[in-house]
């Protein structure tokens, strides 16, 4: 894959995030908890990917401002949400700040 190649299916994939966000919330919030939790698990694979991607990328002098501590903040109290089977706030999280975070990274 070449370097177009990579940013191309990068963009393409990041693209798709806010609805998949979107989608965890409502799910969340209707009390479809194995629904998001399995979306959450598909999101967490993701996100491995967009972390591998943006290495190479940014190695290859493309900036993707994708802010990795922002990221992992997020991730961090997702985490914290989840361990307290806190829905809500994990919902609210995705919706909140993460949605508005990929569609910053998108614009």
């Amino acid at each position: 894959m070449d370097k177009l190649e990579i940013v191309d299916e990068y963009y393409k994939y990041v693209a798709k995030i806010p609805a998949g966000l979107q989608y965890i919330a409502d799910n969340l919030r209707a009390d479809n908890v194995p629904i998001a939790l399995n979306e959450i698990l598909n999101f967490s694979e993701g996100i491995t990917w967009i972390k591998q991607m943006e290495e190479i990328l940014t190695d290859q002098g493309v900036n993707t401002n994708l802010n990795k501590q922002q990221l992992e903040e997020y991730l961090n109290l997702i985490n914290e949400g989840l361990e307290k089977q806190d829905f809500v706030l994990v919902a609210d999280i995705f919706e909140y700040e993460m949605l508005t975070y990929f569609e910053q990274i998108i614009a």
